[in-house]
């Protein structure tokens, strides 16, 4: 009988079987791990929506967003953003928050401050400097820029 290449065909079918096998439960298991993480993505959001109704916001107004989330056992660093609802093109604000997971429902614990201004504007200058005019130029007056007229100095008042 001459040698020829050929195997079993039992072997090549036991082969693909187990291929199959395998190839079905990594997608099972890669399905579960992106279902779970949604899951995290909104367990998290409810738990922001919860804290920023405690806090007085109207947030049926708003459009709440996780935009990253990081996840560290039970704890959790969330930056969240918020637009208002209904406006097409509206910038809205960006904030990022701590959250515990306590008892299976997660918690503000606390919010990170970034140092810039969360509406995307320049922070505010530091206490006792002298804030530059949003306008442009000098204030009138010369050199009494940023201080009130003496009374003096203010036409007479119409009496009524």
């Amino acid at each position: 009988m001459p040698a020829t290449n050929r195997e079993e065909p039992g072997a090549s079918a036991g082969y693909n079987r187990i291929v199959r096998i395998s190839a079905a439960m990594l997608l099972i298991l890669s399905l579960a791990a992106c279902n779970s993480a949604k899951k995290s993505n909104d367990a998290v959001r409810q738990g922001v929506i919860e804290y920023l109704t405690q806090k007085g916001l109207n947030v049926q107004g708003m459009d709440v967003n996780i935009t990253n989330l990081e996840l560290n056992g039970s704890q959790a660093d969330a930056t969240v953003s918020m637009t208002p609802k209904g406006v097409a093109g509206a910038q809205g604000m960006s904030m990022k928050y701590h959250l515990e997971d306590k008892g299976g429902k997660w918690t503000v614990v606390g919010r990170q401050d970034t140092g810039a201004s969360p509406h995307g504007a320049g922070a505010m200058p530091p206490a006792g400097a002298a804030p530059e005019n949003p306008h442009g130029g000098a204030a009138p007056g010369g050199s009494s820029a940023g201080k009130m007229p003496s009374p003096e100095d203010l036409p007479p008042a119409k009496k009524q």
